[in-house]
């Protein structure tokens, strides 16, 4: 065992988190859960969903038997809806070609939807101990300011150059506690901003901090303006019950229900399409316009709020909708800027 990793587990036996939800009474499904819940989200933000999904998806047959809108339902609100598609498509595999057990092999484990090599690493060595290393954005940032890894982990070169320092201080014994070490000092010592170096069980060893500047490390993502685009928004409400369609299973909000789109902010098409004919509307209201943002572009947001005397029929081919009741709502995955405004919809309606 390297010196680095004998530090790092003498810290975590001292402080490091030993009372987070999935690290009790561990199986191979409920810290998968977990691991593919803090993709890009933080611990307080995970605990009530993956407390949720265990509650109503017990077990990995659970999950896999249920139906994609209740995953997707459940997942409203924690973003980065392909990883619940992903997850609701890994259960199924491991329910259908391994009677419901997770692989121990590495290789077989990365290969389930939605699980990379550290993920399946994080897996294996925490239920099973087996010594496989991990490289989640918290260990990249501690590894690189430690070594001095220069440039920006995104680039395969900087990431393999990491990967090699993972592996060689990863230990072949107490590996699950080291792994969970090496998360925990990223997120509460060596911070993205105000990292606490005084409280670094490995600050000797740190270059970073010996060449003084351990906020240079790791190397940022060239940054790029986002783009801006725009959609409009057609919210069909006839008694209390909004017209909702579900989004192809690929591309952006992919499985999860919307209001129909336009991007030239021409409704009409929409309506038409629907069979609203123009007697059947009441009021036409344009709300008031927001952005939503996501990791490539933004996304200025028009609503507007069609009042229709009946319901039209909706002949929709290769598509799926509903109306979807206000008051008792269906459990359905909803984008995020659609379940901001159908909870503030019932204040426009007063």
């Amino acid at each position: 065992m390297t010196p680095f990793a004998q530090a790092i587990l003498q810290w975590y036996d001292a402080y490091g988190r030993k009372d987070l939800p999935w690290q009790q009474n561990k199986t191979a499904y409920s810290v998968w859960l977990s691991e593919i819940m803090l993709q890009q989200t933080q611990v307080a933000t995970v605990i009530p969903y993956y407390q949720r999904f265990l509650e109503r998806f017990p077990t990995v047959i659970d999950l896999a038997n249920a139906h994609q809108d209740e995953v997707l339902h459940l997942w409203t609100g924690l973003g980065y809806y392909a990883r619940a598609r992903n997850l609701h498509k890994a259960a199924q595999i491991v329910a259908a070609e391994y009677n419901g057990e997770f692989p121990t092999d590495l290789e077989q484990m990365n290969a389930l939807p939605g699980i990379g090599r550290s993920t399946a690493a994080a897996v294996l060595s925490s239920v099973y101990k087996k010594p496989h290393a991990i490289l989640d954005g918290n260990v990249k940032r501690t590894l690189a300011r430690s070594f001095a890894v220069a440039g920006w982990p995104g680039q395969k070169k900087v990431e393999n150059a990491l990967w090699e320092i993972a592996d060689q201080h990863t230990p072949q014994i107490d590996t699950d506690k080291y792994n969970q070490a090496m998360m925990d000092m990223g997120a509460m010592v060596c911070t993205r901003s105000n990292p606490k170096c005084s409280l670094c069980p490995v600050e000797s060893f740190c270059v970073a901090k010996k060449q003084g500047n351990p906020l240079d490390y790791p190397g940022k993502k060239p940054k790029k303006d986002k783009p801006l685009k725009q959609a409009w928004f057609a919210m069909l409400h006839h008694n209390n019950q909004v017209w909702l369609e579900q989004r192809p299973q690929s591309g952006i909000w992919g499985g999860l229900f919307c209001f129909p789109e336009t991007a030239n902010g021409d409704i009409q098409p929409l309506l038409d399409n629907r069979n609203v004919n123009d007697d059947s509307i009441i009021k036409q209201t344009q709300l008031i316009a927001f952005r939503h943002t996501f990791s490539h572009y933004h996304l200025d947001i028009t609503p507007i709020l069609v009042d229709v005397s009946k319901q039209p029929d909706m002949i929709m081919e290769g598509s799926k909708g509903l109306w979807y009741n206000l008051s008792q709502p269906e459990e359905i995955g909803l984008a995020a800027p659609v379940k901001q405004l159908l909870e503030s919809l019932p204040f426009e309606l007063q």
